[in-house]
């Protein structure tokens, strides 16, 4: 766990960025009540820390063409292998995500696709290559919600 240490203002300000990444500095800075150089500091602090990470827009995958989410779970028949799989997997546009994971699956990945024929392509193309092991294919049929992770009171 980082040694980062936030008061109210810090948590304010990574509360407002995380419901607008976009919102300008001196806006953020009148809803804090400091100056917006305060808040330009305060940014730089966090980002040098590590605990923003950037600065990200979020597309609506279907907006683009992408109407399939998958998750698919990987079962690695050697899970020493696993950041070998995982590299192996950036190299694929589509994945957007990788996590190691503890349970039934030793990585679970996220990708988009356009279809469910896209899907399978991927899978049978470029996933069962990897040679890996076994895997599962979950659809998501519907994202009901996303939201970042809650900032308020964290004190460490």
């Amino acid at each position: 766990m980082p040694n980062n240490q936030f008061d109210s203002l810090d948590c304010k300000i990574l509360s407002l960025l995380s419901q607008n990444a976009r919102k300008p500095f001196l806006e953020i800075a009148r809803e804090c009540g400091v100056s917006g150089a305060a808040v330009h500091q305060r940014i730089q602090k966090l980002s040098a820390q590590g605990v923003i990470q950037g600065f990200e827009s979020l597309i609506n995958p279907s907006a683009i063409g992408y109407e399939t989410c998958a998750y698919i779970g990987f079962m690695l028949s050697d899970p020493t292998k696993a950041s070998e799989v995982s590299e192996e997997l950036r190299n694929i546009p589509e994945v957007v995500e990788v996590h190691y994971t503890t349970g039934k699956y030793d990585l679970l990945a996220k990708l988009y696709a356009h279809n469910n024929r896209h899907l399978l392509q991927i899978i049978h193309d470029r996933l069962q290559s990897l040679n890996a092991g076994r895997t599962e294919t979950l659809i998501s049929f519907k994202e009901e919600f996303r939201r970042p992770v809650p900032t308020d009171g964290y004190t460490q």
